[in-house]
């Protein structure tokens, strides 16, 4: 006695609703997920600031100031010369590179600051001062909470 088995594989019509199911669910779930990319780089940008905010308090702890506005971000990275001068500053630094903004742009320094010690800002998505939206400046005072 030998049984004979068959296999039975889809039919078009099956495969085609599935597909008609993907479809729908990518044109569900697509505009969600891609309208969160804007948000997603205003986070990122929120969450430099505080590591590039850190990395400045340390550097105050070690050298009883913050930098400069001419020594800049780039006193993290590497040690600055000029005034104020760094007594202390740690050998390892305090980054290890100063990153840019999820935009491409470099963050903003300016010490002393009109908001506190320093003004460390991002201008956003458009690069230029002021906007709205993911466009409107970020700054590390405002993203406090």
């Amino acid at each position: 006695m030998h049984k004979r088995f068959t296999q039975r594989g889809f039919t078009l019509i099956e495969i085609m609703v599935v597909m008609v199911i993907l479809g729908l669910l990518v044109a569900i779930v697509a505009p969600n997920i891609m309208g969160r990319s804007d948000q997603a780089k205003v986070t990122i940008a929120e969450t430099q600031l505080k590591n590039i905010q850190s990395a400045l308090d340390l550097y105050r702890l070690d050298n009883s100031h913050y930098p400069s506005t001419q020594q800049g971000l780039e006193a993290l990275v590497s040690r600055p010369s000029g005034s104020p001068e760094p007594k202390n500053w740690n050998q390892d630094g305090y980054l290890k590179s100063v990153p840019e903004d999820p935009w491409g742009n470099q963050f903003q320094y300016v010490s002393p600051g009109t908001e506190g010690p320093y003004d460390l800002y991002s201008y956003g998505a458009d690069g230029q001062e002021g906007g709205d939206g993911d466009a409107a400046d970020i700054s590390v005072w405002k993203t406090e909470g």
